[in-house]
């Protein structure tokens, strides 16, 4: 019999996902039942501030309404078993998960167990049963100190955002200092002058020649003057260059000294959460977004053949680099069988990283079993799973792996110009970085970012020694200008925030969301640029708030959020400290101006002038004169170009034109407001309606959010969240949906596999 189970009934088992259910059920086996809470139970109120700031900032929760057929059957479940497992996930908001389901199912705290693990592997799962727990209220009370924090910020400042700047946006206490450091550096770009600067190689050969299998020719740059206190040139102008050139071309080359050392390079250690949502946006162009999404699944499990649902690899929201010793040695023994003894270092591998507030009780995310390599359960997988779960195994491989190791040979070479006045030699330095074993990058190597090159193999030195004559074959100047910060790219933005402690693993994919889909930052060529209305929010928190969205004070406040979890200091008076100067400087912010620009234009209404509004679809002009006056007009250049349309208006026979309103674009009577004739604006798939053979076009529900439908309807009521392909299915002929993994499925014969190419839909109608 399964651990902690008793005879006589069932037990029950309360995980979030369905996929988790899934998986955890196939381990314990029929003693068990297993149910999923989806995610949270209880949440604070949406359409209220729902903390009792009188009270000692009593938090109100309350059961969404589309969660409460979820408590129910839990609350029932648990009423038939005779012990209740809360298996929610091993960090603090899982830990909070599972409070929340005692209090909104009513759970009988006599029978209740907290179990943690993790990784959903048939050992790790029973040894947690075996040693169950209370659920740890110094977590949760952490967690409640976080959402009440974040719930003052967001319904305290959000409003004030509306008043000035315009409806619908927010701003968030580790939100805003995200888009504070997207601003900045955007800033430091803009204002950045760059400087000229020029570099001199020299093209050189041995004078005796080189022997078989030395490279003949080689190149070094120019350093500085040689002698006592060496000093390095700065070569600021062509002028410069060309009088170097001419000196350096009438000089007589010789080596004067040679270094030659081994240099070690150790591998990195498995991913937490920040590193792999790095390397997953430089190698395989993921969002953070997507990349927790997709380690959601490979964690929670998927079908591997007679397997049956595996979890692939460990909990993938974590800051702590340490390994499990069993998972060490299967990888060390992994290694040895694989790759050899050379490949092996003499000791596993412990890894400790420094990340601020890092919850050591966790581990590192890695595979849960080594031996089950990437290739082995590719069919298994789509495309995203498997290049992810690849990622994450050689990760953790090659960071037990051996060494690194290079030959770096650093050759000074002193060019003594010829004539007149004895001027003073100039020293050039040569440098060859070889690869002598290459230990753990025979598997991986760790991504670089923009700017980072490596330079191993780029300068093959031939065999150099001090006194040796040297020929010029060449001189080549190159003029440089000096470069500004780079722009963030989600990779270096996370890690911005790892190194300045701000955000914990669970909210670095939130972040980012929400700052692109708020309109502040967007994504070009890869890199995050504030736009326009990211510089207005930006402005107004900082002149007003400046110590909410400071870096230091941000994460000073994490630190304090890791205490109460630590048992070290009671939550409320952490709020309270918090609380008071938000309100004293809510009270200065209400006085502050509206944001708007001034401009040459005058209202045709009233004379006064106009000027430029935020609104939600954009820019707009309005009458300064509001609300006495409310002329608004549209702002040239603003918005996405709508098509023009051909139509006629089915009520007057006057032409169409294409507007926008906030479920999208549609099609409206060019004599409006005289005729109110207009009809959706149609964008065709491709596809074809599998009941009528009609169109199926692009929706909006009226919350805003994308479907697919018949464009016959009312008369067809065909409609799919999923967006429908134009390709048929190659079994049935049927309609094809995309299933939001990189597949496709049929809803006929339910066939499912890789998606076709096809022309991006898009066409309007």
């Amino acid at each position: 019999m399964t651990p902690m189970a008793k005879r006589g009934g069932k037990s029950l088992v309360v995980v979030e996902s369905p996929a988790k259910a899934r998986t955890v059920a196939n381990i314990l086996g029929d003693q068990y039942e297993v149910k999923a809470s989806v995610g949270h139970v209880r949440d604070l109120p949406k359409s209220v501030l729902g903390v009792d700031v009188k009270q000692g900032f009593e938090p109100y929760y309350i059961v969404p309404k589309e969660k409460r057929s979820v408590v129910g059957e839990i609350q029932a479940a648990a009423q038939r078993a005779e012990t209740v497992f809360l298996a929610t996930d091993p960090d603090r908001e899982g830990e909070a998960i599972a409070w929340h389901l005692v209090q909104a199912a009513g759970l009988d705290d006599r029978s209740l167990r907290r179990v943690v693990f993790h990784e959903i592997t048939p050992q790790a799962v029973r040894d947690a049963f075996r040693r169950p727990r209370q659920i740890d209220m110094r977590l949760v009370d952490a967690q409640q100190a976080r959402r009440v924090l974040d719930r003052l910020v967001g319904y305290k400042l959000s409003p004030l955002l509306w008043k000035k700047v315009r409806g619908g946006l927010s701003a968030g206490r580790v939100q805003s200092v995200a888009l504070r450091l997207v601003v900045e550096r955007e800033r430091e770009v803009q204002g950045f002058v760059a400087k000229e600067y020029w570099t001199i190689e020299a093209e050189l050969a041995k004078a005796e020649g080189t022997k078989p299998g030395e490279p003949h020719k080689f190149r070094a740059k120019l350093a500085g003057l040689a002698g006592k206190g060496r000093k390095k040139l700065e070569i600021g102008s062509q002028q410069e260059a060309d009088g170097l050139v001419r000196l350096l071309e009438s000089a007589a080359y010789r080596v004067v000294d040679v270094q030659k050392k081994r240099q070690v390079r150790r591998p990195s250690p498995p991913f937490i959460t920040s590193t792999l949502q790095q390397e997953a946006s430089r190698r395989l162009g993921f969002s953070a977004q997507k990349t927790m999404r997709v380690a959601q699944q490979l964690y929670e499990g998927l079908p591997i053949g007679g397997e049956g649902e595996v979890g692939l690899i460990t909990y993938m929201r974590t800051d702590s680099t340490q390994v499990a010793d069993s998972a060490r040695e299967e990888t060390r023994a992994y290694i040895r069988e694989k790759f050899g003894q050379a490949y092996l270092p003499p000791a596993p591998r412990v890894y400790k990283k420094k990340v601020k507030g890092a919850q050591e009780a966790h581990e590192a995310i890695r595979p849960t079993s080594t031996y089950r390599e990437p290739e082995s359960v590719r069919s298994h997988l789509n495309r995203d799973q498997q290049r992810l779960y690849t990622l994450v195994w050689q990760r953790m491989v090659a960071s037990q792996m051996a060494d690194a190791v290079f030959d770096v040979t650093t050759a000074d070479i002193e060019a003594t110009p010829l004539g007149a006045g004895k001027p003073r030699p100039y020293i050039l330095r040569a440098t060859n970085t070889q690869l002598a074993f290459p230990g753990y990058r025979h598997l991986y190597t760790e991504a670089r970012d923009e700017g980072e090159e490596e330079d191993v193999g780029k300068n093959p030195l031939p065999e150099l020694a001090a006194g040796d004559p040297l020929r010029l074959l060449g001189l080549f100047p190159e003029q440089h200008f000096t470069e500004p910060p780079p722009r963030y790219t989600e990779a270096t933005l996370i890690r911005a925030l790892e190194e300045n402690g701000i955000g914990r693993p669970s909210t670095y994919a939130p972040i980012l969301a929400t700052v692109e889909g708020r309109g502040y930052v967007e994504k070009v060529n890869g890199r995050l640029r504030p736009q326009e209305l990211g510089f207005v929010v930006n402005d107004l928190l900082t002149t007003y708030f400046p110590d909410i969205v400071n870096v230091k004070f941000t994460a000073g406040m994490e630190g304090e959020l890791d205490e109460i979890a630590r048992g070290e200091r009671p939550w409320q008076p952490v709020v309270q400290e918090f609380y008071a100067p938000l309100m004293k400087a809510l009270a200065v912010a209400a006085d502050a101006p509206v944001a708007h620009e001034e401009t040459r234009e005058t209202c045709d209404q009233c004379g006064q002038p106009m000027i430029v509004r935020w609104g939600r679809r954009g820019r707009f002009l309005a009458c300064s004169g509001y609300p006495k006056c409310r002329n608004t007009r549209p702002l040239e250049g603003e918005g996405e170009p709508l098509p023009v349309s051909e139509e006629a208006c089915p009520q007057c026979d006057a032409p169409m034109v294409a507007k926008r309103s906030r479920y999208g674009p549609f099609l409206s009577c060019s004599r409006y407001p005289q005729c109110q004739g207009r009809r959706p604006l149609l964008v065709k798939t491709g596809a074809r309606c599998p009941l009528c053979g009609g169109d199926i076009v692009e929706k909006r529900s009226r919350q805003g959010r994308l479907f697919f439908g018949c464009a016959g309807y009312p008369a067809c009521q065909f409609t799919t969240w999923n967006r429908p392909l134009a390709t048929p299915c190659p079994q049935c002929g049927g309609l094809l949906t995309a299933d939001g993994e990189g597949r496709g499925r049929c809803g006929q014969c339910r066939w499912r596999g890789e998606l076709p190419e096809e022309a991006p839909a898009g066409t309007t109608a």
